[in-house]
């Protein structure tokens, strides 16, 4: 059984936001694209696979035609590394990078990762929650801020190799295409799409409570909860079981959203058909409006940089 530690966002409702988010617009594409993703045609998306390729390509044409810029030491968004698959092999792998220029030249990091499991006893593990949920929310966000300029340069990290131990996200933080000091924040998402009560964890205020005051939003169907970070229940700390390890091993700051397993967690039936669409609108549009918070306080990086300074001394 996994030990729960959590408090829900209503004890946090007295912080005020800098400023509120319009929300998700134009929710058909944000499902379109879950759909697209998860569907056989891409055959789980397994790192080194064709799949892999097509989503790779998906996102690049997306991000394309959403106005993005690429690094560029990372030509056409691609950041390409070596990965090592369960069986020992070597194995190729992209990760896609994208970013918007803010009014500063601090980032925020928002990632996720694309991959999955494949093909497994011939059954295609579509991975429709975990990830292309995060991925969809993503886009939707960098749709958003193609609109409202943001303050922070906003860097959008589509991670691969995820499944295999987030060795994505691992080889981007030791290669990045900027000053790592630069970052202030990771904000990671990776299965948000369905939760029977409605609940989305916000994990990384344990280790930076500072962040509380961010995580309110508008949004009626989700409640935002703390937990799943503290390290003394190993077994249920969510810190290095997703893309935000790699930041938090840098002393970056991070805020992860996800939902708790549910029954098609790492299945075969993990499909678009079994995601909660209202739900996942839901998070997305309070995932984007607490990043908002985010990026409006101009004062979040000296915040964070005092609270680290304070916890070397």
């Amino acid at each position: 059984m996994r030990l729960r530690l959590f408090i829900p966002l209503a004890l946090l409702m007295s912080c005020q936001t800098v400023k509120k988010a319009e929300g998700i617009k134009g929710t058909n594409d944000l499902l379109a694209d879950v759909k697209i993703l998860s569907s056989e045609a891409y055959q789980g998306r397994k790192t080194g696979t064709a799949g892999a390729a097509m989503a790779r390509e998906y996102l690049k044409k997306r991000l394309t035609d959403l106005g993005l810029k690429s690094y560029p030491n990372m030509p056409d968004f691609e950041q390409a590394f070596k990965a090592t698959d369960r069986t020992g092999k070597t194995v190729e792998a992209k990760n896609v990078i994208a970013y918007i220029p803010g009014k500063s030249s601090k980032v925020m990091v928002i990632s996720g990762h694309y991959d999955h499991l494949g093909v497994i006893n011939n059954e295609v593990y579509n991975g429709a929650d975990d990830n292309a949920s995060g991925v969809a929310a993503m886009l939707k966000i960098a749709e958003h801020y193609q609109n409202e300029k943001p303050q922070h340069t906003l860097v959008f990290a589509f991670f691969d190799a995820g499944e295999l131990d987030w060795q994505g996200s691992g080889y981007f933080v030791n290669n990045p295409p900027f000053a790592l000091d630069q970052v202030t924040i990771n904000v990671n998402l990776d299965m948000i799409s369905r939760n029977e009560k409605s609940e989305l964890y916000a994990a990384g205020t344990f280790k930076h409570p500072e962040l509380e005051k961010y995580l309110v939003h508008t949004q009626p169907n989700v409640k935002i909860m703390l937990g799943h970070d503290n390290p003394e229940f190993t077994v249920d700390d969510w810190t290095n079981q997703s893309d935000q390890g790699a930041f938090d091993a840098k002393g970056i700051p991070f805020l992860y959203f996800g939902v708790e397993d549910h029954s098609d967690y790492h299945r075969a039936s993990d499909e678009f058909e079994h995601i909660d669409q209202q739900f996942f609108i839901g998070a997305s549009a309070a995932i984007l409006e607490i990043v908002d918070n985010l990026d409006n306080d101009r004062d979040i990086q000296s915040t964070l940089k005092q609270k680290l300074l304070m916890k070397k001394q």
